[in-house]
């Protein structure tokens, strides 16, 4: 049985990749995922920071954590990759944020890159 080279075994159980067609889950099955979870609410980053779904409630970075990442990469060019991330905030609100790299990038969202690298990660905690 032939290995793939792109995956390991030493990938922590938290993080998700999702790399060949054959074992790509899609992004559907992920949202439903999380929304079973109470993730249900997308994110939205601005100047003031991010709220979630339709709450006008702004967070900062830092009263957010990462707890789960999943990775999409496309088939036929890896450059086409994407994220989603799930987050919970300190007040317990839960949502995920999608992030496309690429064509679908989220270039345009000038607060973007700032934000999330203020992010916490805690993975560990999983969902």
């Amino acid at each position: 049985m032939a290995t793939n080279p792109f995956q390991s075994k030493f990938t922590p159980k938290s993080l998700t990749f999702m790399s060949t067609s054959k074992s790509m889950t899609p992004y559907s099955k992920v949202i439903e995922e999380l929304e079973s979870k109470g993730y249900g609410d997308g994110i939205t980053i601005g100047k003031h920071g991010a709220h979630f779904g339709e709450s006008e409630k702004q967070y900062s970075a830092e009263e957010l954590t990462i707890v789960r990442v999943y990775r999409f990469e496309g088939e036929s060019n890896p450059a086409d990759e994407s994220v989603i991330f799930a987050i919970e905030a300190e007040d317990k609100s839960q949502g995920y944020i999608i992030n496309a790299y690429g064509t679908y990038s989220d270039e345009d969202n000038a607060y973007y890159d700032d934000f999330i690298r203020g992010v916490k990660m805690d993975q560990l905690r999983g969902l």
